[in-house]
């Protein structure tokens, strides 16, 4: 078990989580910035009705 502790294969894996790890949370989306979903329900909206007599 030791020797697979030590193993190169081992180590490349936990340095691969740790970095992997470090990366969710550097990577996370800024908490100011509006969600994506944001545009695609404005898009969604229904369109104002207009006055026939308006024209």
């Amino acid at each position: 078990m030791l020797a697979f502790l030590k193993s190169d294969l081992f180590l490349r894996f936990l340095g691969g989580f740790a970095i992997g790890a470090i990366g969710v949370f550097v990577l996370q989306p800024n908490s100011d910035a509006p969600p994506l979903t944001g545009q695609a329900m404005a898009a969604s909206a229904p369109a104002p009705i207009v006055d026939n007599a308006a024209r």
